[in-house]
């Protein structure tokens, strides 16, 4: 039997049928349904005529993407795939990678690695990006739950799978190489990969092992600008009423590298014919190396002097602004006068947007954050699979180990200069240093401090399950077969940090760097940033020097800290343990109905989840140690139906009790803040809550299928009734005498989510000669969400969904080549909660005397798509070559405060392009 490896590309399963899997890692047929073998599939048009088969013959709601050939992934990273799937969105992160994966608007995602749960050091989920494309073989989101599936994911399941060596019927050996061209780096990133697997007769039995190797490295640059959280220009030093002016302006680069090693081993033994024996391993890591450089002119220091202004009276509203002109927070509200009377601290006033200004004598700032990070992800699993006549049993027991070591060392420099800005420039601000101060060299000061953050963190997980299933062949009337499972996990997790900041010597802007003992290339140039001084770089401290270990101590004399990195902290630590039992006991039946079928499932999953953790917050100065232990239980039923019209048509409907518990670091009873050295910058802190619930959704499906030839279209609609939906928001909390934004996850109480689901794939077969060769595929999600309770989001929606996702794609595959042009776009949606923070807001004119209500202000991101190709080509049987791009189109992240002419972040997105080969022999 040969490797199905096919590309399976954005195609909309949704599917539910009548039999689960009796072990997660490898679906069961229901009866009467053929199992679908693992064979290899080339070209896309075969890859769709499989992804349609793999749909319809599910298990549950599952959108699958296969590679099309072995080690040719649809798209350069895991995540970058998914954004394809019907109900999938994504998010970019820093390094320009694709990540942030949500399925119809949820990221609790449970992730498997060929059915076994899979993790990130303390987390719940896995950063799916860690695992190259190039290892997987194919990837299931899994929508709908049944209960042999692992809880744990109320948004659904993604099950990455590796490639085995009983998928292949020979010797196989596969060399992959590649180059990448990120546009914004304008290097050359290598790529490379190698399996090899093959199969030997032992006695009556047979042995198959393949091992697969990847590696990769890329440079990357994501230039950012943007326009800070607003206030009005009341405060000191300007005392101009009726102006909302940015707090500061800047930008900043975040560049470096980044690189993933990986490598699996899989040993598959048929011992006899009913029995099958597995060894399983993996590793895959992570290293980077990289900073962050930041640019900033901050607008409300003393001897700020405001030279021009011109305000946009069109674009105003009515706020409550505080003496320093901030929006007042509830200790402002809730304070009172001698007596004891209400007294709160605020002013009622009409702010109007600044447009664009000169401001002289500002405290230029540029910023290095030295950071490097490495990640270590180790798997190994070992099982049986052992079948006789009508009985199967599978059994597998693994073990995950999950290390990170991260640092990030932080110097500022400045000097005094001359900004002129604009907030509102094609969705974004702009600013202009006339001269470019921060490009020259002479004239810089130590400012703020030296900060030094250090983190260690290991996840460790014992899994272990047993799964039955029995056909009745009729026995038992309509019941089909019945399956029954236990599930045991041991999962550990311990995180710790040092952080220390000190305040530079003398004060901001009092030490020079001249007579320092620092090296003569201290002071090195970044990237530039098209949107500050059209993109002139400028100077800031050598990254590389605070990555040293000899730099940071020169570094720690120079501003009084002690030498050596600082020892962690106890009230930044937390250690926690968890054992979860599971069980589950499922129905597979069927019925007919007037000439048809209805088959489906029917069980429970009862589930207990026993917990310690321990941690420590700060009283009065005194590491006070705390540990909290909770218990939960709970019994997840599913219920669901099949209906086949035998022309075609499916239509199916599903119920499903899901839940998704607390993340370790929410969990955390510990109380942790630091007071900024940049006294632009907001004192922060972060705590957990251990009374935390398990987020539990009732979930809902129906679907609509309909089948002819290699073309399908589906239509779906979902619901989800959603209780105890955790959130972490920032307030403002005094603690000896010092306000922080404190960070603190709550359970908002009720969510609910609704939408529809449609797609559809064909290829143009009705055309003549080489035309016949293309075929076009779409999917349109609608989510509507809805916070629900007396949270103060409610009657939002959740973060990070957009309400619409469409992809449009345009495929060939005939005479050897194969190719794909694909849109993918989003409507807004806002990231970040900003209701807590004192951030300017408008407010409504009868609400201003509420002491209680503080409007709610979200950073809302705009609409946006990305355009990607590819197009390959059969050299010979043996030879492929391809190339490819990614966001050809050049999208951008742009953000705005609540209201969109206040614009914030303006992000450049990386477009990338790839050159490659493929050997196969």
């Amino acid at each position: 039997m040969r490797l199905r490896n096919s590309f399976l590309y954005s195609v909309s399963a949704l599917t539910l049928l009548g039999s689960a899997s009796a072990f997660a890692q490898e679906a069961a047929p229901a009866a009467g349904v053929e199992q679908l073998e693992e064979v290899v599939v080339t070209g896309i048009r075969q890859s769709l005529e499989r992804a349609a088969e793999i749909k319809r013959e599910s298990a549950q709601v599952v959108d699958s993407i296969v590679a099309e050939d072995i080690g040719k992934f649809p798209d350069a990273t895991t995540a970058a795939a998914l954004q394809r799937v019907p109900g999938v969105q994504v998010t970019v992160g820093a390094n320009n990678e694709v990540q942030g994966v949500l399925i119809r608007g949820l990221g609790d995602i449970l992730t498997t690695l060929d059915g076994r749960e899979i993790f990130s050091t303390t987390g719940r989920g896995f950063a799916v990006q860690d695992l190259p494309a190039e290892a997987l073989s194919r990837v299931d989101v899994i929508k709908s739950s049944t209960s042999n599936l692992i809880e744990g994911g109320i948004a659904g399941v993604t099950d990455l799978r590796l490639h085995k060596p009983f998928n292949f019927n020979e010797r196989t050996f596969v060399a992959t190489a590649r180059a990448n061209y990120p546009d914004n780096v304008d290097e050359v990133n290598p790529q490379f990969g190698f399996l090899a697997t093959d199969r030997w007769d032992v006695g009556n039995g047979e042995i198959g092992a393949l091992l697969n190797v990847t590696w990769y490295k890329n440079d990357f640059d994501r230039p950012i600008s943007f326009v800070a959280e607003r206030r009005s220009l009341v405060g000191a030093p300007h005392g101009e009423t009726g102006v909302l002016a940015p707090n500061t302006f800047g930008g900043l680069n975040d560049y470096g590298w980044y690189e993933r090693p990986q490598a699996n081993l899989a040993i598959q033994w048929q011992a006899t014919d009913n029995l099958e024996v597995y060894l399983d391993g993996l590793y895959a890591g992570y290293r980077d190396e990289q900073q962050s450089a930041f640019v900033a002119t901050p607008f409300f220091f003393a001897e700020t002097q405001l030279e021009s202004l011109e305000v946009d009276e069109s674009r105003c509203f009515l706020s409550r602004v505080t003496p320093g002109g901030f929006n007042p927070n509830l200790n402002d509200l809730g304070r009172k006068d001698a007596e004891g009377n209400p007294d709160p601290n605020f002013d009622t006033d009409t702010l109007c947007n600044m447009e664009s200004a000169r401001f002289s004598n500002v405290r230029g700032l540029t910023s290095t954050q030295a950071k490097k990070q490495d990640v270590d992800n180790y798997l190994g699993a070992i099982g049986f699979k052992w079948n006789n006549g009508p009985t199967s049993v599978k059994f597998d027991t693994a073990y995950q180990r999950s290390e990170r070591e991260f640092s990030n060392v932080i110097v500022d420099i400045g000097k005094h200069i001359t900004v002129d800005i604009d907030t509102d420039v094609n969705e974004g601000g702009m600013t202009w240093h006339p001269g470019n101060p921060l490009g020259t060299e002479g004239g810089w000061f130590l400012r703020n401090g030296l900060n030094q953050n250090f983190e260690e963190s290991t996840g460790e997980l014992w899994q272990t399950r047993l799964d039955f299933r029995h056909e009745l062949d009729g026995a038992f009337g309509f019941i089909r077969a019945v399956e029954a499972g236990v599930r045991y996990a041991d999962r550990s997790a311990l995180f710790e940090q040092a952080q220390l900041n000190v305040g530079a010597p003398g004060g901001d802007l009092a030490t020079s760097l001249d007579g320092l003992p620092l090296p003569a290339d201290f002071l090195v140039r970044s990237p530039g940033i098209d949107r500050i001084n059209n993109g002139a770089s400028v100077l800031l401290p050598n990254p590389d020097y605070l990555r040293s270990a000899a730099g940071r101590d020169v570094l720690r004399q120079i501003y009084g800290a002690p030498t050596g990195n600082p020892a962690f902290q106890p009230q930044r630590r937390f250690d926690a343990s968890e054992d979860t039992y599971a069980a589950y006991f499922q129905l597979d039946y069927s019925v007919p109905v007037g000439g048809l079928t209805i088959d489906g499932l029917i069980g429970a999953r009862p589930t207990r989840t026993e917990r310690h953790i321990e941690g420590a917050g700060v009283v009065n100065d005194v590491v006070v140690p705390r540990i909290a232990d909770t218990t939960d239980t709970e019994v997840l039923p599913n219920a669901s139906a099949r209906i086949d019209f035998n022309n075609g048509f499916q239509a199916r409907a599903s119920y499903a009790k899901t839940m998704r518990r607390p993340e370790f670091n929410a969990l955390n009873p510990g109380l942790n803040y630091i007071v900024a050295t940049n006294p632009s910058v907001i004192n922060s802190g972060n705590a957990g809550n251990p009374n935390l619930k398990s987020q539990i959704s009732d979930s809902y499906d129906a679907t609509l299928e309909y089948y002819f030839g290699p073309s399908m279209v589906s239509a779906a609609v979902y619901y989800r009734d959603l209780k105890d939906r955790v959130i972490t928001a920032p307030n403002t909390e005094t603690i000896d005498g010092i306000d922080y934004n404190i960070s603190r996850p709550r359970n908002v109480g009720a969510a609910t989510l609704q939408g529809i689901e449609v797609s559809g794939q064909t290829f143009f077969d009705f055309l003549p000669g080489a035309w016949s060769g293309f075929g076009a595929f779409a999917n349109y999600t609608y989510a509507d969400t809805e916070v629900k309770g007396d949270d103060v989001l409610a009657g939002f929606p959740l973060q990070g969904v957009s309400k619409d996702n469409f992809t449009v794609g345009l495929l060939y595959d005939k005479l050897g080549v194969s190719g794909r042009l694909v849109y993918t776009a989003r409507s807004r949606y806002y990231d970040a909660d900003m209701t807590g923070t004192n951030v300017a807001r408008p407010i409504e004119a009868d609400r201003v005397n509420d002491l209680e209500y503080i409007p709610t202000v979200l950073n809302y991101v705009r609409p946006g798509g990305r355009l990607d190709f590819s197009i390959g080509y059969d050299i010979t049987d043996a030879i492929r070559v391809d190339v490819g791009g990614s966001n050809i189109l050049r999208n951008r992240y742009k953000s705005y405060f609540d209201v969109d002419w206040l614009n914030r972040d303006f992000r450049y997105d990386d477009t990338i392009y790839t050159l490659g080969v493929r050997v196969r022999m």
